[in-house]
């Protein structure tokens, strides 16, 4: 197989719906350091910028562990606490599985990059998305860049064996929107997500998808 594009999605909020999970961890560390959780859907503006962000960014003004040892060992809790609930109601959204049947079938090459930290990115790809194959994985990794960065997203075109700009970056925030504009991907991204719409048109998004299966139409009428 010699593909002529291939898409790259983002994880959380694009694949799978991971919010509550997330939001029950990050409450976990809260509570155990004395202040009170938010509720669910305020993690909607926590996700998407990597863990280590996410712990700081969950404490109130003024309170927010200071970057080095501090920020290091909520990262630790933080981790620990998701640990015990990655799986817990974590969900693919409707309509993804067709999609990735879709992909597959097509002989169209899928991958994920996330700034979810990536043994966590793992962990998930293979419970809840194990039923494909996947052509490239990658998480958040030491020495590499978090999006919207472009060094992953070039990474991951390297590894399909494509230029970026055969590539597809799907994603649910201004962060993908940005990671694809950066390394000269296609910029499409989902309503369904944590993020609004505007917000990702406002990053650069060229096409906004409100079911899943739209996305196969596009690369179709590409063809």
């Amino acid at each position: 197989m010699n593909p002529d594009k291939a898409v790259i999605f983002d994880l959380d909020g694009t694949l799978l719906d991971t919010l509550r999970d997330l939001a029950d961890s990050g409450n976990a560390v809260l509570e155990a350091r004395g202040f009170p959780g938010h509720p669910t859907d305020a993690y909607r503006t926590f996700i998407g910028n990597g863990m280590m962000n996410l712990v700081r960014d969950i404490f109130p003004e003024g309170h927010r562990p200071a970057l080095g040892g501090e920020t290091d060992a909520v990262l630790a809790e933080y981790r620990a606490a998701y640990a015990g609930k990655w799986q817990n109601t974590t969900v693919i959204f409707p309509g993804v599985a067709s999609l990735l049947d879709g992909l597959t079938k097509k002989q169209i090459p899928i991958g994920v990059l996330s700034n979810k930290a990536h043994d966590f990115t793992e962990k998930c790809v293979d419970a809840f998305l194990g039923d494909w194959k996947w052509d490239v994985v990658l998480g958040a990794r030491e020495g590499i860049p978090k999006k919207p960065d472009p060094a992953g997203a070039v990474e991951a075109a390297g590894i399909l064996g494509l230029d970026p700009d055969a590539c597809y970056f799907i994603g649910d925030s201004d962060v993908d929107m940005m990671t694809a504009v950066n390394a000269g991907m296609r910029a499409i991204g989902v309503s369904w997500g944590f993020r609004p719409v505007e917000e990702l048109k406002e990053a650069g998004a060229e096409r906004i998808l409100d079911q899943p299966g739209e996305l196969l139409e596009l690369l179709l009428s590409r063809s």
